[in-house]
């Protein structure tokens, strides 16, 4: 039952996020092919990963990740930074250009959070809060958002 409730609402934020995106498309807003709006979800969810890092997040070869890398930095979705403590190396950082793409979904995350705060009380909201911080924490440690996987 648990189950069930959990991917009801999960399958609804995907829905609204794919029905968003392929508004964009067909309004031809978004430059953004499918697997580069994934590679941006896990740049984005990394925050500021290295090549290496987001290769081994996404699970292809660095040659293949620089590639993916090089055709969003053309778009305009991602800048490369250079390390302030190695200098060698490069962080990916996400532009206002694809923070306000990413928008689209999240401010309906927003929505529902408000409406959460309408429906339920404050202490029901600390238990539902404690619930998902601990799925975070301690229930996924296959995920990782450093690029690292802990499998």
């Amino acid at each position: 039952m648990l189950q069930d409730a959990f991917n009801k609402v999960y399958t609804k934020f995907k829905l609204h996020f794919y029905t968003k995106f392929f508004e964009r498309v067909q309004e031809r807003e978004a430059s953004l092919t499918t697997v580069e709006s994934f590679c941006m979800e896990i740049i984005y969810s990394m925050k500021n990963p290295t090549i290496n890092e987001f290769a081994k997040a996404a699970n292809i070869s660095s040659p293949n990740a620089a590639y993916k890398v090089n055709n969003l930095i053309k778009k305009g979705y991602v800048n490369k930074v250079q390390s302030e403590q190695d200098r060698r190396e490069f962080h990916l950082e996400v532009t206002e250009k694809y923070i306000n793409y990413y928008n689209i979904s999240y401010r309906y995350i927003g929505t529902v959070m408000k409406r959460m705060e309408q429906r339920f009380t404050p202490k029901e909201l600390e238990v539902i809060e404690r619930a998902l911080v601990i799925m975070h924490d301690e229930l996924m440690p296959e995920i990782s958002l450093n690029g690292i996987s802990k499998e």
